[in-house]
């Protein structure tokens, strides 16, 4: 019988696929940094700051999510840096089309970042409930 006060299996796997996500997306911001140049709006100051304040705060908010006691608010702060982060999915689509390293971001690709944000904002809302 399923104990409403424990999440179950599948919840778990989930939950840690996620904040693996963006604990790897956090790092990737200081072996990568050359790549976020690309995408970061020309008007924003300080892009090498922001770049790793935004990798710090990926790493942070993912770790929050693996404990019960800051889940709820790790989940909060993910989905509004994710809001915070559209005007670099926007920049990008209006860039497009440009190369990021060797891949070509397309108008396609750069449009498609917005629903997969959309995805990761309700994935994130989900852990806001448990």
């Amino acid at each position: 019988m399923h104990n409403p006060d424990k999440p179950n299996v599948t919840f778990k796997i989930l939950l840690w696929i996620y904040a693996l996500f963006y604990m790897l997306a956090g790092f990737n911001h200081f072996i990568s940094t050359t790549g976020y140049y690309a995408i970061m709006p020309e008007w924003l100051p300080a892009h090498k700051f922001l770049i790793y304040l935004s990798g710090i705060l990926e790493i942070s908010f993912g770790i929050m999510l693996l404990f019960s006691n800051t889940r709820k608010l790790g989940a909060w702060l993910i989905m509004l840096m994710l809001v915070a982060f559209m005007p670099a999915h926007i920049y990008m689509i209006q860039k497009a089309p440009f190369m990021l390293k060797s891949i070509e971001i397309t108008p396609f690709i750069a449009w498609m970042r917005i629903p997969f944000q959309a995805m990761f904002i309700w994935w994130a809302w989900i852990y806001t409930k448990k």
